[in-house]
C-alpha cells in the first residue's frame, strides 16, 4: 500500500460563493460559515483529511477569503517540521489564464503546478463544504484494488434530491458507465446514488484530463465536464459507496452514512439540529474521530438560574436567568435575564439583553439584540427587519465588530 504521507496530495476546494446561504455568506465564503457552535463548516473536511493519515493538504480560495484564511491560520497550525507535513491557503494565481477560476476542474489546472511541484501519486480533491466523517484511507485502498484512474464517492439519496447534485450510475463491479449532471427528471419513489464532490485521481490521469479538456472553454468542472469525459473514454472510473465507510467509535443510534450538503438556510440549520437530541443523527462526541476546532482560549461557559433543555453551550457563554431550548450556542455568548431561546443558532459573541424571544432563527456573530426583540413569532415584522428565508427560518446577518475578519 501506498504511503498516504509521500504519495497522496490532498486538495480542498474552498471557493464557492454560498449564494443559497445568504446572509450567511455576505461577508465570508461557505466554507467558513460557522457550524455547530464552535467549529467551522471546512473543519470536516480537513478534519477527515488529517484522521485519515493525509497531512499534505492545499486549499484554494477564491471569493471573499479572508474569513477563511484567517480561521485557517489560527485553527490549523499544524505541521510544518516536515515537508509533507503542511496546510497551505492558496488564493487564485492566475497563472494559466488572466480569470477567475471558472468551476472546480479550472480552479485545480490554474494550480495545477502544485501537483508538478508535489509530484504525488495520487491526488485526493475534496469538497470543503458538506458535513459529514469519512475515513478517506478506506477509498484510497478501494481506489488502488480497483487500479481506478479515478474514484468517487457516492452517497445514497432519494431520486426526488437528484436535481441537487451529480447522478452516478455504475455496474456490478462499481465501474462508472454514466454520470448525469443534475438531472431535471428521475422515477420517483426510487434510490440513486448522488456524488459527494469527493475524488482520488491517479495523477498523471489528473493533469492529462486538465490540459486535454482546459482549452477553449467558458466553464470547466468536475462533475459536468472531467468525468463525463473519462467516463465516455473508458478510463477507469469506479464509485466508492460511502455507506461503507466505518468511522472508529460510531455510536449504533447515530445515521450510518451520515452526509449533508447544507448549501440551504433550512439544511444548514437542519444539520445544526442533527447534533442535538440524546440520540443525534450525527454525534461529535468522538475522541477516536475529532472534528478540529479553534481555540479561543475562552473561559468555561457560566449559567445562573437558568432552565437549559437539549442544546450545545459553547465555551465563553454566560447565562444569567434565561431558558435555552433545541439550540446551539456558540462561543462568548451571553443571554441576560428574562431571555428566551428555542430551536436557534446563535454565533460567537452575540448578546442578547433582558426579555428577548428567539424562535426558529440564525443569529451570526457580534449581533447585539436590545432589550424586549422578539424574532420567529410575526413574519411580517421580520420581514421588515430582517432576512427571512422560504423555509420561514429567520437569519441575522453578521453584526459590526472592529478587527475581527472571521
Amino acid at each position: 500500500m501506498l504511503s498516504f504521507k509521500k504519495s497522496v496530495l490532498a486538495i480542498v476546494l474552498a471557493g464557492g460563493k454560498g449564494e443559497r446561504l445568504y446572509p450567511l455568506t455576505l461577508e465570508r465564503t461557505k466554507p467558513s460559515v460557522p457550524f455547530g457552535g464552535k467549529y467551522r463548516i471546512i473543519d470536516f473536511a480537513l478534519s477527515n483529511l488529517v484522521n485519515s493519515g493525509i497531512y499534505s493538504i492545499y486549499v484554494l480560495v477564491q471569493y471573499k477569503s479572508q474569513s477563511l484564511i484567517e480561521h485557517i491560520r489560527t485553527t490549523w497550525r499544524k505541521g510544518g517540521i516536515f515537508p509533507h507535513h503542511f496546510i497551505t491557503v492558496v488564493p487564485p494565481q492566475m497563472r494559466r489564464t488572466k480569470e477567475w477560476y471558472r468551476g472546480t476542474a479550472d480552479s485545480v489546472y490554474q494550480n495545477i503546478n502544485l501537483i508538478y511541484d508535489y509530484k504525488p501519486k495520487l491526488v485526493a480533491i475534496f469538497s470543503g463544504d458538506h458535513i459529514y466523517r469519512m475515513d478517506i484511507s478506506q477509498m484510497v485502498v478501494f481506489h488502488l484494488k480497483k487500479k481506478a484512474d479515478l474514484t468517487i464517492s457516492v452517497v445514497p439519496i432519494s431520486s426526488k434530491e437528484a436535481n441537487k447534485f451529480g447522478v452516478v450510475h455504475f455496474d456490478k463491479d462499481l465501474r462508472v458507465t454514466n454520470f448525469i449532471e443534475k438531472p431535471e427528471s428521475l422515477a420517483e419513489n426510487s434510490s440513486v446514488f448522488a456524488s459527494m464532490g469527493n475524488y482520488i485521481f491517479n495523477a498523471d490521469t489528473l493533469i492529462n484530463t486538465l490540459e486535454e479538456k482546459s482549452k477553449d472553454v467558458a466553464h470547466y468542472d468536475f462533475g459536468r465536464d472531467v468525468i463525463p469525459y473519462l467516463v465516455e473514454k473508458r478510463a477507469k472510473v469506479f464509485a466508492y459507496d460511502f455507506s461503507f465507510n466505518k468511522i472508529p467509535a460510531r455510536k449504533r443510534y447515530e445515521d450510518k452514512f451520515y452526509w449533508r450538503d447544507v448549501g440551504t438556510i433550512e439544511s444548514y440549520w437542519q444539520a445544526n439540529m442533527d447534533i442535538l437530541g440524546k440520540f443525534p443523527k450525527l454525534d461529535l462526541d468522538n475522541r477516536e474521530w475529532p472534528i478540529y476546532a479553534s481555540d479561543l482560549y475562552s473561559p468555561p461557559a457560566y449559567v445562573l438560574d437558568s432552565l437549559i433543555e437539549n442544546s450545545l453551550i459553547s465555551e465563553g457563554t454566560r447565562i444569567l436567568g434565561a431558558k435555552v431550548e433545541n439550540s446551539i450556542l456558540g462561543r462568548g455568548v451571553k443571554i441576560e435575564k428574562g431571555c428566551e431561546v428555542t430551536d436557534s443558532i446563535i454565533m460567537d459573541f452575540t448578546h442578547l439583553k433582558n426579555n428577548c424571544k428567539i424562535r426558529r432563527a440564525i443569529i451570526d456573530r457580534f449581533n447585539i439584540l436590545s432589550e424586549n426583540t422578539s424574532i420567529g413569532f410575526d413574519k411580517n415584522l421580520d420581514k421588515k427587519k430582517y432576512f427571512v428565508d422560504s423555509s420561514g427560518i429567520v437569519v441575522l446577518k453578521r453584526g459590526l465588530r472592529r478587527n475581527f475578519y472571521t
